[in-house]
């Protein structure tokens, strides 16, 4: 397992890890950095009609754990048993969430990540019916615009994420971007308090 804390201060400085089979983890901070644009986010107008004609229910915070085994469960995964163990620590502290789609009481795709004042790190989404992750991004978006959030790191991006408006930018104009975010008083879920508060010079 990580230090916690650790992990968030690596968030600050741009940092972010991912594990391996052997239970070991590497930290990556690309050249260019994944972002989704939150004030100026894309909904395709053909996902937008299918949202309307297809309505799931949308939950916060309240199936955490089974979001992220949702997310690694598949063939290659870089979430092993350290990163979830720190994660949930993380979620425990109030500074992992997770958006979780349902449809008649089962979860159907999430997304999680985590959240340092105006700043949100997503790490990774599923789906076992179609479009539920995308149902699950899309309201994260409307979340984080409502909150008045200014960055969503994505890590890089991919065809699923271009859609939506995604696209990399140079490492430094992330790292400026990042410095803003990261001060702002915000909170993601006012229902969970922060176990552990980041002090920054």
């Amino acid at each position: 397992m990580l230090d916690p804390l650790q992990l968030l201060s690596a968030y600050c400085e741009g940092a972010f890890p991912m594990g391996h089979e052997d239970g070991t983890i590497s930290w990556f901070r690309p050249p260019h950095r994944g972002i989704l644009p939150i004030q100026d986010f894309h909904v395709p107008s053909r996902f937008a009609q299918y949202l309307k004609n297809h309505p799931f229910e949308v939950r916060w915070n309240t199936a955490f754990g089974d979001v992220m085994r949702g997310c690694a469960d598949r063939e290659e995964t870089w979430i092993n048993d350290a990163i979830l163990d720190t994660y949930q620590t993380l979620h425990d502290l109030g500074y992992a969430h997770s958006a979780e789609v349902w449809r008649e009481g089962r979860l159907v795709g999430g997304v999680y990540g985590v959240s340092i004042g105006g700043a949100f790190f997503g790490e990774s989404m599923f789906s076992r019916e179609t479009q539920a992750s995308k149902v699950a991004l899309t309201h994260l978006q409307w979340r984080l615009k409502e909150r008045g959030f200014l960055l969503h790191d994505t890590q890089w991006t991919t065809p699923h994420l271009a859609m939506f408006g995604g696209h990399e930018i140079p490492c430094p104009k992330y790292l400026r971007l990042l410095e803003r975010a990261i001060r702002l008083p915000l909170v993601f879920d006012d229902s969970r308090p922060l176990g552990a508060v980041i002090q920054f010079q």
